[in-house]
């Protein structure tokens, strides 16, 4: 790979957020020239409320007609549970865009959730209703990843050391034993993540150290060892992966840290 993702780091949350609502437009923009179409992938955790930014709700450049939501993972479990992404990113996000246009969110059907391997494959048949016929296509374009890193540096539901690492066929995969609750779930496997026109992840505080410091400053691709799921994510997108950080989560990195956006 040539060039390298990139790494910033901001001095508070409200910066992070205006720098990723401005990322965020431009990718939208680029994507309407390309298809008239915004196909995005967005996670869980504390990724949906960094989104809700009035640089990016109240920016006039945003056309929510034209954006498809997807989910980078679900959890199977109801729309609404506590444990639902779909349900984390309504709340947080998507209940405060203003106005009558809205996203088109395709969310996982509630009538499987007791079958994790139905429920990926019809998901993965939204994403060929949307993308294209699956034998046409062998992997879908999304324009915009929106990801976080977990402690453990996973990201979607592809966990450190997890068989589905190595899924290359499927687009989207299902998981029954996941180390996080709930164990069930259903996630974008890594070709498709890696796939995409732009990987944005976003990482916050102290906690984040450690494990962006193994994302950043070791390369068990050289020395040999595991290889965490983000760093996956870094070798095979490149410089199309930007990380939005605070400085309390990049602080001792060596890794060389750019001007923010």
């Amino acid at each position: 790979m040539g060039k390298q993702p990139g790494l910033y780091a901001f001095p508070n949350k409200a910066a992070i957020q205006q720098s990723l609502a401005a990322y965020i437009v431009a990718a939208q923009i680029a994507a309407t020239h390309r298809h008239h179409k915004f196909r995005v992938a967005v996670s869980g955790g504390s990724l949906p409320a960094m989104l809700a930014a009035p640089e990016l709700l109240n920016s006039p450049d945003v056309d929510w007609s034209c954006w498809e939501i997807f989910f980078a993972d679900e959890r199977a479990v109801p729309l609404y549970h506590e444990d639902s992404n779909y349900g984390l990113l309504k709340k947080e996000f998507l209940d405060k865009i203003p106005g009558d246009k809205k996203p088109l969110v395709h969310t996982i059907d509630e009538t499987l959730l007791d079958d994790a391997q139905e429920l990926a494959d019809t998901y993965e048949q939204l994403l060929v209703k949307s993308f294209a016929a699956r034998d046409t296509v062998k992997l879908p374009i999304f324009d915009l990843m929106l990801l976080g890193c977990g402690p453990d540096g996973h990201t979607c539901s592809l966990f450190p050391g997890h068989p589905l690492l190595r899924e290359d066929v499927a687009w989207v995969a299902p998981i029954e034993d996941s180390p996080k609750p709930p164990p069930r779930r259903i996630t974008l496997t890594l070709p498709v993540v890696t796939h995409a026109h732009k990987i944005a992840f976003v990482a916050t505080g102290a906690g984040k150290q450690q494990v962006l410091k193994r994302i950043f400053d070791t390369h068990p691709e050289v020395e040999g060892g595991e290889m965490l799921p983000c760093a996956l994510v870094n070798m095979g997108g490149g410089e199309k992966v930007a990380w939005f950080c605070d400085e309390d989560a990049v602080k001792g990195i060596g890794y060389p840290k750019k001007s923010p956006l």
